[in-house]
């Protein structure tokens, strides 16, 4: 958590959040669906104390898919102001290990970004598709749903 001051001078606490994009030879995207609910979603998750995003996101995705990655590049910076949390997201290249459920995913698949289940976090869908974009700059962009009402929206 960051800690910093709000408007009225009162501390408030920010998440800091690190996702993975990982695409296969074939272009296809990873994605993990979760044990604690039934949503596809990409590899990441909080920093850890003491953690620089870069061991962040390669212990999250090790954690969730049994997979060694290297960060190659920043892809986009999402502001969740609901959740005072900000998510970068990462395109990293696969170095070793095995594609495997683990403790926080059931499954672990890749897909054609045109593909993605219909039951995968529509945040999760949009960072995908900013990826696709190849910009030359990261991505900004304020995500203000939350994840109960992503949940809720119906498949497209």
């Amino acid at each position: 958590m960051l800690e910093a001051v709000d408007a009225s001078g009162s501390p408030t606490r920010f998440r800091i959040a690190v996702y993975a994009l990982i695409f296969n030879a074939t272009h296809e995207i990873l994605l993990a669906l979760r044990r604690d609910i039934d949503w596809w979603n990409l590899p990441g998750g909080g920093l850890e104390i003491g953690e620089s995003v870069e061991e962040g996101v390669c212990r999250e995705v090790r954690e969730e898919t049994g997979l060694v990655v290297e960060v190659d590049h920043l892809v986009g910076v999402y502001s969740k102001p609901q959740k005072q949390e900000i998510v970068l997201t990462f395109l990293c290249r696969v170095l070793g290990g095995t594609l495997t459920a683990t403790e926080e995913s059931r499954e672990c698949r890749y897909f054609l970004p045109e593909a993605m289940p219909v039951n995968t976090l529509p945040k999760h869908k949009q960072r995908v598709v900013d990826t696709l974009l190849n910009q030359k700059y990261a991505i900004l962009r304020t995500q203000r749903s939350t994840t109960e009402e992503d949940q809720r929206l119906p498949p497209p």
